[in-house]
């Protein structure tokens, strides 16, 4: 997990690097970040990959974001005339610009619409959809909360249905404190709020929007808000539970087969349901074309098992990665 801490630093003064992106490059430098290639530390490097030279931009979910860092770190270590810079401005948000030609691979916690499709084949964008690992989406509480146990999906709909009256935790339960509950939700623009409002309100962007919740892309922000408010609730993906879980609580949730935690096992067997999901990177069949580009989704679908557990997902089966090599084919 110590990359895993890295990527999380990394995203905290992302604010910064975007500022200062915005002042040199106004084609939605804002969204991203540069990653290290170590070119100092691999400047001997004399493989044939070496002399691949050029820039990917990648753009989309903060979920994904820290598998495809990790991604672009060891490829950069052995391609170090390959800038490789990553936006987290959320699947959303990616698939925009994907949609646009702008990038070459858009990061996505869920498949892309049947609307952003329609938008990307109008543009004359075709792509490739590969899944690239598995996340548990999952629901915390401050560790100061000793009445939650679990939390059923019916319970979770009536919290975080739209017109919701639900506004204390004793309106849940009634044996819990008549304390109101403050909510630390992903963004509109996030693939994680589409995955959740959809499997729990059966209506992706279907979603409360009051006083109650705080709404925020950053994954980073929802951990501190969940840290910091005693009579918290939030979600957001396993990795980000994974790395803070001294400063959280996670929730069991019963989709209708008793209470279960999201762990490694129970995601990889789908027995946490219904808030397991896949994970993906859509690449522009145009940009295959580059061969820093052909290399670079090549690298990631071959390093994608070890890379993913190692920032705290969880590694699809082999063939799935067989899957999408022979997709590339």
């Amino acid at each position: 997990m110590r990359r895993m801490k890295r990527v999380m630093s990394l995203i905290t003064i992302l604010s910064l690097t975007f500022a200062l992106a915005a002042c040199g490059n106004g084609n939605n430098a804002a969204n991203n970040a540069t990653v290290t290639n170590g070119a100092q530390e691999n400047a001997g490097n004399t493989t044939e990959t070496a002399a691949l030279t050029g820039t990917i931009e990648i753009d989309g979910s903060s979920t994904v974001y820290p598998i495809t860092e990790a991604v672009a770190e060891e490829f950069g270590k052995e391609n170090k005339d390959v800038r490789v810079t990553v936006g987290v401005s959320g699947t959303g948000g990616g698939f925009k610009r994907f949609a646009a030609g702008e990038t070459a691979i858009s990061n996505a916690s869920r498949p892309i619409k049947d609307e952003e499709a329609e938008l990307a084949k109008s543009k004359g964008v075709e792509y490739i959809e590969l899944e690239v690992a598995y996340d548990g989406l999952s629901v915390l509480v401050n560790p100061e909360n000793d009445w939650v146990d679990h939390l059923t999906t019916a319970e979770l709909h009536e919290i975080f249905k739209p017109g919701s009256t639900v506004m204390k935790w004793s309106d849940v339960r009634s044996e819990w404190p008549a304390e109101d509950i403050k909510i630390f939700s992903p963004g509109a623009d996030s693939g994680t709020f589409d995955y959740f409002t959809e499997t729990i309100n059966d209506e992706a962007q279907a979603s409360r929007n009051d006083a109650m919740v705080t709404f925020s892309e950053d994954d980073n922000t929802l951990v501190q808000g969940v840290e910091g408010e005693k009579y918290a609730l939030g979600y957001f993906g396993f990795a980000y539970y994974e790395e803070n879980k001294d400063k959280l609580k996670l929730v069991p949730i019963d989709g209708g087969t008793g209470p279960i935690s999201p762990s490694a096992e129970t995601i990889n067997d789908g027995t946490y349901a219904p808030l397991s999901r896949p994970l993906y990177i859509y690449v522009n069949k145009a940009f295959m074309d580059k061969p820093e580009v052909k290399a670079f989704v090549e690298y990631f679908l071959s390093n994608a098992a070890e890379l993913s557990e190692e920032v705290g997902y969880i590694r699809l089966p082999q063939e799935k990665y067989d899957e999408g090599v022979a997709k590339l084919k």
